[in-house]
């Protein structure tokens, strides 16, 4: 199946097509001749995400993958989320946003910096076969930025699960995605939402078989 994905960005093509490309995939993903302005006027990651992909069906007239993703901090509520690409304003620089995150939770205790990525792919097929998917990444805002690999807020987010307790002794054992990009590249919000997309699509093609 080829799909158009609904970004003419560059990283994020590479990203998608290593992670719905994988061996087994039924899933050949194509990158736009051009980059369309849509207005991301949607209220969730899965409004704006069918507004992306519909704007891409729409001009392309092919089929259009699209994603909406952001990062959630708890004592930070409607400030990042779908903001998260425009927190702080225009005109900012990924580390120019790291560092007002940091400044906002200065002070803050490692349990009041909960965090959380989210994405949420559309399967734009056709106006009567949409489909969505959703991959979240629980963790913690770092004090300080680390590492050199991944991009946007990487540098600053540790990924943990809230459902155990977590010790003193246990944080420096912890790392930053950005420290880890293997690590990354197989439990990111992205890779979860793409795994439960080809999970569906494997499922579908069998049952039409």
């Amino acid at each position: 199946m080829e799909i158009l994905l609904a970004s003419a960005n560059l990283h994020k093509f590479e990203e998608f097509k290593k992670m719905l490309g994988q061996v087994g995939s039924t899933f050949s993903i194509l990158k736009a001749q051009e980059s369309l302005e849509v207005e991301e006027s949607g209220g969730s990651y899965t409004e704006n995400a069918y507004l992306k992909a519909k704007a891409y069906y729409e001009k392309f007239n092919t089929p259009t993958m699209s994603d909406d993703s952001g990062l959630d901090v708890l004592s930070l509520p409607d400030e990042l989320g779908i903001y998260s690409a425009r927190f702080g304003g225009e005109g900012l620089s990924d580390s120019d946003r790291v560092n007002l995150l940091l400044d906002k939770l200065q002070g803050q205790g490692f349990e009041d910096r909960q965090a959380a990525f989210t994405c949420v792919l559309c399967f734009y097929l056709s106006p009567k076969e949409v489909f969505f998917f959703e991959g979240r990444l629980t963790g913690y805002i770092a004090n300080a930025v680390t590492g050199s690999g991944g991009f946007g807020y990487d540098p600053v987010f540790i990924p943990f699960d809230h459902g155990e307790p977590l010790e003193e002794k246990e944080i420096a054992k912890l790392f930053t995605l950005a420290e880890n990009p293997s690590w990354k590249k197989e439990n990111s919000h992205r890779a979860k939402a793409c795994r439960h997309a080809i999970e569906f699509f494997k499922e579908r093609v069998c049952q039409n078989v």
